[in-house]
């Protein structure tokens, strides 16, 4: 090399004379532009780097644990090989790549240097980091752990990212995040402790606060427009119009029922809505989405007029009927009363459920107040059309008794129709307290139709009618003043009942039992006892029969004193005389008495 600089040299010596007068040689120009290319690269190979500097080398060779790298000294860098393998564990060096590496440190007698590629990279990240930061930038950067309080962020070398900058809202799961990459902001650094805070929530907000800004300028009330589902509530879902919340409330999502916003919505979904309400100074903003279609109760009166037969699905059950829906946003009620020609429902459940697709007729429909009603039971014909008919009065049936109550009892004639035999039409004489002591459900029973009611729905029945009415003969075989025996059966302050025959009881009247003056006959006679009186009145409309111990009684004596005066012999004395007198007097005064009143004689229960 010194040789080529003592030629170069010598080459370049000027001849003597004046160089105006000398031509210039152009290949003389070639060699000196030449000259200085060596000299500078001479120069170039004694140049020495400082340690911890970064330059830029050329690789030249690469073996297994070795890159080498050409930095221009007069000797070639080592980097380790570990500095080139990738994730995989692959090798991503090519011979003739130029990469930077810092200097660590060389050995000018073994003509050695030792240089870094990761270095050299990590101090061009933290003068990239001081420029962002200076410059008030963003960077890219690599979720890769969660750590606690926030997650650790690759920018080229490590960051913190707060848990409270990661986004605008708290996150729900905070390993969504891990792997992703974004856009950081640098909120303070320090190169010397290798610590460096981020945020990606400012840029979020930055983002929010442009496109609130040009969301407000833009819409208006009636505009239509897209958004994204933020929030799902009971009460309604908020939309992201774009850095502006708007409310589109439970009543606004469809025309027809809704119970739950999230039924319809997931957080994310893209939605269109129609703006109802802009207040731009509290910045709230009413939103609908039904409003994008028509009122269908602008039509109702057409679609579904009175008598128009609809099927439709249950929606709701209360306690006095079932609303059915029969298109989105028209719904009908089938009152319990509609539900059954028959049968008293008592709640909709006992017919109808949720979900359940049923056919009805409409019975009227107002617009205006939005309201249909429906009918189910007129699906069908009413049975209380055609039952007189089948069953006209005085028919004998057969049924099963389907039900006892203190009142009577109740006989399945056709399915759904009941006929009811009172208690006072089961027996003609019989006192019954319950039906249930001579019937019991399920029996099989027949009866006479009394009367239908079409009106009240009612079917009156008569088991008792099926037989005639003892009644109507006893005053054959009770005549008035006959003497009849009998035994008691109920004993009460104004009399004692006596029964006669099976059903048929007579009653003695307090004031027919003595010719004494008694108060009751309670404690003088005994439930079962057999007693014998006299037939004083029948009633057999009134169901009552008049008996008289009194009046037998006062019969006896009578008969007794007749023997007596018609046995006695003519008297021989004017006091033989006067006695005779004096016993027909008082036999005419017995013949005289009256028998008992109606009012004496209570009815036979």
């Amino acid at each position: 090399m010194e040789n080529l600089v003592e030629n170069n040299a010598n080459d370049n010596i000027e001849p003597t004379g004046s160089t105006e007068s000398m031509d210039v040689n152009p290949q003389d120009s070639h060699e000196d532009e030449s000259m200085e290319e060596l000299m500078s690269m001479y120069e170039e190979s004694f140049k020495r780097f400082a340690e911890g500097e970064v330059v830029t080398g050329r690789i030249i060779s690469v073996d297994k644990d070795h890159v080498l790298v050409d930095i221009g000294y007069k000797s070639e860098g080592q980097i380790r090989i570990h500095e080139f393998r990738d994730e995989n564990g692959e090798i991503k060096a090519e011979i003739g790549d130029e990469i930077e590496v810092m200097v660590e440190w060389w050995d000018d007698e073994e003509e050695r240097v030792v240089l870094s590629k990761e270095k050299a990279a990590n101090v061009k990240v933290w003068e990239e980091i001081k420029r962002v930061y200076d410059a008030d930038e963003t960077m890219p950067g690599v979720i890769q752990s969660r750590v606690k309080g926030g997650f650790s962020v690759d920018i080229g070398v490590q960051a913190f990212l707060p848990g409270s900058q990661a986004d605008l809202r708290p996150i729900r799961n905070l390993d969504d995040l891990v792997g992703k990459s974004f856009e950081f902001k640098i909120l303070k650094y320090n190169r010397k402790r290798s610590n460096i805070v981020l945020s990606r929530r400012v840029i979020l907000e930055a983002e929010r606060e442009a496109k609130r800004a040009a969301t407000l300028a833009s819409i208006h009330e009636g505009k239509v427009v897209d958004g994204t589902v933020k929030n799902i509530t009971e009460y309604g879902v908020f939309v992201d119009l774009g850095g502006v919340d708007g409310l589109l409330h439970i009543t606004d999502i469809s025309w027809g029922r809704v119970k739950h916003p999230s039924e319809l919505f997931a957080i994310g979904d893209e939605i269109t809505v129609k703006i109802l309400n802009l207040d731009l100074e509290k910045e709230r903003v009413s939103l609908g989405m039904k409003q994008l279609s028509e009122d269908p109760w602008t039509h109702a009166a057409e679609n579904y007029p009175v008598g128009t037969h609809v099927v439709g699905r249950v929606v709701s059950l209360t306690d006095y009927g079932a609303f059915v829906e029969l298109e989105e946003g028209i719904e009908g009620l089938i009152h319990v009363s509609e539900m059954s020609w028959t049968r008293k429902v008592r709640h909709p459940s006992k017919v109808v459920s949720i979900g359940e697709e049923v056919q009805a007729v409409v019975l009227d429909i107002k617009p205006d107040s939005r309201r249909i009603s429906l009918g189910m039971k007129q699906v069908k014909p009413n049975p209380w059309d055609v039952i007189a008919e089948k069953y006209p009065v005085g028919t004998t049936i057969e049924g099963r008794i389907k039900n006892i109550t203190d009142f009577g009892l109740f006989i399945g004639i056709d399915e759904g129709i009941d006929g009811l035999v009172h208690i006072s039409d089961i027996s003609w004489t019989k006192r019954i307290k319950h039906p249930s002591e001579i019937f019991k459900k399920g029996d099989v029973v027949q009866a006479i139709v009394l009367d239908i009611e079409k009106g009240n729905e009612r079917f009156s029945l008569g088991i008792k009618q099926l037989a005639d009415d003892p009644w109507k003969t006893v005053a054959e075989r009770y005549e008035v003043g006959k003497e009849i025996t009998g035994t008691i059966t109920n004993l009460t302050d104004f009399g004692i009942f006596v029964e006669l025959e099976e059903g048929i009881e007579g009653l003695i009247h307090v004031s027919e039992i003595s010719k004494e003056k008694i108060k009751t006959p309670v404690g003088m006679y005994n439930i079962g006892d057999v007693i014998t009186a006299k037939v004083m009145n029948i009633n057999s409309d009134e169901r009552r029969i008049g008996l008289s111990i009194k009046r037998l009684e006062m019969e006896d004596e009578q008969s007794l004193l007749s023997e007596y005066v018609s046995s006695m012999k003519p008297a021989t004395s004017t006091f033989g005389e006067i006695l005779r007198e004096n016993l027909q007097e008082k036999l005419n005064e017995v013949e005289q008495q009256d028998p008992p009143s109606d009012e004496e004689a209570p009815k036979s229960e």
